[in-house]
């Protein structure tokens, strides 16, 4: 998986009126999980643009001067009227520790279906993963090549490499549904193949 590289600094002071001048100053207040203790730091907002405003999946890493810890994206705080980063937390990947996070569905192929005039709906359009930090993948695939008017795809048809799909096996992924213009040439094609049969002298 693609890693972003976030520099910031620690933070002494983690009370609301230091919190609150960093945000005043375009600084986003975050806490790395999952090591020993905590660890508080702060970055400009800015830095967050290419992790937070993508449909992609990455890991982290956290420079704070020199210093740097792997880490994933746990969970991130909007401002509800102006939409800002309030505050993100990391959690701190360890290499012999499975890890859980969602990554993003590619969709690959041509459905039979689809050519046929079918709508593609795509279900699910990110996927939660289990993984090692180093087989986490940036996407999991989903083939529709065989995929006909109607029919389903679902997690228990997708490739799987190193990782594990976290969902039910009755999770569907993407389908072909029969749209209004196929099913109107499908009635019309039913007329026309009865028309000549009716015209028929026994």
């Amino acid at each position: 998986m693609k890693s972003i590289t976030i520099k910031g600094q620690e933070r002494e002071s983690v009370g609301k009126k230091a919190t609150k001048a960093l945000r005043d100053a375009g600084m986003v207040p975050c806490v790395i999980y999952g090591g020993k203790q905590p660890v508080h730091f702060a970055a400009e907002e800015k830095a967050f643009k290419s992790l937070v405003y993508t449909p992609n999946a990455h890991t982290v890493v956290v420079d704070l001067n020199g210093k740097t810890t792997d880490a994933i994206l746990q969970d991130i705080q909007f401002d509800p009227i102006s939409d800002k980063i309030l505050h993100i937390d990391f959690f701190q990947l360890d290499e012999k520790k499975e890890i859980i996070m969602e990554v993003p569905v590619k969709i690959t192929g041509t459905s039979p279906g689809v050519l046929l005039g079918g709508d593609l709906r795509l279900n699910q359009r990110r996927l939660k993963v289990k993984a090692l930090p180093k087989n986490l993948p940036d996407f999991v695939e989903a083939n529709i090549s065989e995929l006909q008017m109607g029919n389903k795809l679902y997690v228990t048809k997708l490739e799987v490499n190193n990782f594990k799909l976290m969902h039910p096996d009755n999770t569907v992924v993407c389908q072909v549904k029969i749209s209004r213009a196929a099913m109107k040439a499908a009635q019309e094609a039913a007329k026309a193949a009865k028309a000549p049969a009716k015209g028929k002298k026994k």
